[in-house]
């Protein structure tokens, strides 16, 4: 096993767990995907996952489980997904290193693939003894 797609924060696996509680026995964990919308080209999306797909990959934290569809991970690739409440909403936000640029209402992303070979690059620097 590679290292995470994506990880996520203590109160987005939180979110993740109440979603998932509240939705009836079914229910296994959200998936997460990117369609092409929005002022800025692309949103994200959250659905329930009652049927999980042997092509998503799955990331997991604190018993929360979250699939990612295998068109989104290279555009997820070294993402963190949060929980936040704010006055003005609530709802998973999403730290992305992909992206270059958002829409002022923050609905929609511009994002573009991971670089895979500085990817490579900075795990092997990782592994290396300092």
């Amino acid at each position: 096993m590679g290292f995470a797609v994506m990880t996520m924060t203590d109160a987005a696996a939180d979110r993740v767990k109440a979603i998932v509680d509240k939705s009836g026995p079914d229910a296994k964990g959200l998936r997460i995907g990117i369609k092409k919308g929005g002022c800025a080209g692309m949103e994200y999306t959250v659905d329930l996952v009652t049927e999980p797909s042997a092509k998503d990959d799955l990331i997991e934290h604190a018993g929360a489980k979250v699939w990612i569809e295998p068109s989104a991970v290279l555009y997820l690739l070294g993402t963190r997904m949060d929980f936040e409440v704010t006055k003005m909403r609530s709802g998973f936000t999403f730290i992305n290193p992909n992206q270059t640029s958002a829409c002022g209402c923050g609905e929609s992303v511009e994002l573009k693939p991971a670089d895979l070979a500085a990817l490579a690059r900075e795990r092997a620097g990782e592994a290396s003894p300092a």
